[in-house]
């Protein structure tokens, strides 16, 4: 009985300290007084648990505030930069990786573009990335606390990426040899699943609960935000609706299927629909997204057509995803978002010709306002995240 109601004290405490720092967080500066008042803690609580935090490094004191009639209060404010975390987006051709701090600011970012590497050479441009942004970390605490890698593919809840069919992997453990290489917590997460947590936290979901993320690139991943929450699905697989079939006995897709949204709507649609074009001032073995951007900015009537084709295509997924999950906001992310002038439009038309009235009532349709950087802050937020849960669990508290 007494080992019970001691380990009950135990959660207790370590939910309240969660609670304490999480006000700090959202409302600093602030006194203990109003940390007392916001959270329903007696101030002898709050003060015995901003000991701890302040003797951990995880926030600080500033001078005085504004006084109501006393002694003016000690401010408390969080220490975003206690620590960093690194987000890394591994794209088929670039890694783009970024440090930010415990508040999710970018710090430092490196951007890495190649072309058809093997698992082998992109593991060891990966490393490249990490180790530079370790050497750009500046001096902290706790130094990096996690190391987040969104992946284009099949990623199950242990980590394990199951399979990533436009780079060729199948039951790839790159958490295990990251966390082995570097002694650090690493978190493997599909980076269509980063990219929403990531607009939802940062970006252009933030007033939003029912999202739903399309991240265009080489091909197309999906990431739902149902209820403010990621939804991962029963094993980890949700999402993979870049390969749901829209058109019945259409071009093959390197995962086995046939017709798969992503060969009509994404940016390897793109470039292989402009193939077949004829562009003099562009040789074909040019031919890219920021190629094609270009021609069309300049008024080129051929790259406008591709991109609003393009964006024909996307509506047509998007309507069906729509008429599924009832969301509140649709965000279109990664590299195609930089074609939102010639997408919006066929996109919305798309919608207003086939999604339900009564799905389209108060739909926002979006475009990332992370740009790029949607699954790399993402996933650097979730290291952030498991770092303040394994803080918590370490603080003799539980």
């Amino acid at each position: 009985m007494k080992k019970s109601k001691t380990w009950n004290q135990h959660v207790v405490k370590k939910e309240n300290k969660s609670l304490v720092l999480g006000t700090i967080r959202t409302h600093s500066p602030i006194s203990r007084a109003d940390i007392a008042s916001l959270t329903g803690l007696n101030k002898g609580t709050v003060s015995s648990l901003v000991s701890e935090l302040l003797e951990e490094q995880l926030i600080y004191e500033s001078g005085p505030g504004e006084s109501n009639g006393g002694r003016r209060p000690v401010m408390l404010l969080f220490n975003q930069q206690a620590g960093f975390s690194i987000g890394i987006d591994l794209g088929v051709n670039y890694l783009l990786g970024v440090l930010t701090d415990l508040e999710g600011n970018i710090c430092y970012e490196k951007l890495v573009k190649f072309k058809d590497l093997s698992y082998e050479e992109m593991e060891v441009k990966l490393v490249e990335v990490v180790d530079n942004l370790m050497e750009n970390t500046p001096s902290s605490y706790y130094g990096i606390i996690g190391i987040g890698i969104g992946v284009p593919g099949t990623v199950s809840k242990s980590g394990e990426i199951q399979l990533a069919p436009n780079l060729g992997w199948k039951n790839v453990d790159l958490k295990t040899i990251m966390e082995v290489k570097y002694n650090l917590p690493v978190v493997i997460e599909n980076e269509a699943n980063a990219g929403a947590y990531g607009e939802k936290k940062f970006g252009a979901g933030k007033s939003f609960n029912h999202i739903i993320y399309v991240s265009v690139g080489i091909g197309i991943g999906v990431g739902l935000i149902l209820n403010g929450h990621l939804y991962r699905g029963n094993h980890g697989f949700s999402g993979e609706l870049g390969h749901m079939t829209i058109e019945s006995g259409g071009r093959k897709c390197r995962c086995g299927n046939e017709g798969c949204w992503e060969l009509y709507a994404s940016e390897q649609a793109l470039v292989k629909n402009a193939e077949k074009i004829a562009f003099p001032s562009l040789p074909k073995d040019e031919l890219s997204l920021e190629n094609l951007l270009t021609l069309a900015e300049a008024g080129d009537l051929e790259a406008i057509h591709l991109f609003k084709q393009t964006g024909d295509y996307l509506g047509i997924g998007i309507n069906n995803i729509i008429n599924i999950f009832n969301p509140e906001q649709v965000i279109i992310g990664n590299r195609m978002a930089f074609a939102e002038d010639w997408l919006t439009e066929p996109l919305k038309d798309r919608m207003v010709k086939q999604t339900l009235w009564y799905q389209q009532q108060d739909l926002q349709i979006n475009f990332s306002e992370l740009s790029t950087h949607s699954s790399a802050l993402g996933v650097a937020a979730f290291s952030v995240e498991n770092f303040f849960m394994s803080d918590m669990k370490k603080s003799n508290v539980i």
